[in-house]
């Protein structure tokens, strides 16, 4: 992630920039740029959200969203994944998803990109803990391991056949093989 050199801005400041790509974080004042998704995380990022979302959206349970704009507190966070519960989804009156969400997801998942500061990617997990989100997935595809955050107890390293964490009500059983074989498409 870099961080660009910028005079002081507000959240409400950046918030009327344009979107540009790769997107751009706010991050306690600094304006730094995701780098661009490369083909495992891509990958990593379809599967998981198609996994999420066969189980709860027809359900109404949640709702996964990739690369989404969340604004709150002092930060403008774009997850990887954001997974809304249905009813924390600010649907607009005619059942359309808006296009600003201004609270954190329940669940937020980053998968690290090569050129990432690991330790900058799990600040922004532990900030939407600290505002709410249950639960953090930060998905390491070179150790092939997936660190799960939760809001009330420490964090747990999944490996292997572990079964991670998920959140309450969705009947989703994933180990961490089966997240980092979803890579093997070639097979």
């Amino acid at each position: 992630m870099t961080i660009a050199a910028t005079k002081t801005l507000s959240l409400q400041q950046f918030l009327q920039l344009p979107e540009t790509k790769p997107a751009q974080e706010f991050i306690e004042g600094e304006i730094a740029v995701k780098p661009m998704p490369k083909g495992r995380h891509s990958c990593l990022q379809y599967e998981v959200c198609n996994a999420i979302n066969q189980v709860t959206k027809t359900a109404k349970i949640a709702y996964a969203f990739p690369e989404l704009r969340c604004s709150f507190g002092n930060r403008s966070l774009v997850s990887d994944i954001a997974v809304f519960r249905w009813q924390q989804i600010p649907f607009l009156p005619d059942g359309q998803v808006p296009d600003r969400f201004t609270i954190p997801p329940d669940w937020t998942i980053e998968i690290l990109f090569p050129e990432q500061r690991s330790n900058k990617v799990i600040g922004n997990i532990l900030y939407c803990l600290e505002y709410g989100s249950q639960l953090g997935w930060f998905i390491d595809p070179d150790d092939l391991s997936i660190l799960v955050f939760f809001r009330d107890r420490p964090p747990l390293l999944a490996r292997e056949d572990d079964i991670l964490p998920i959140l309450d009500g969705m009947t989703l059983e994933l180990t961490v093989n089966q997240v980092f074989n979803w890579l093997k498409i070639g097979i």
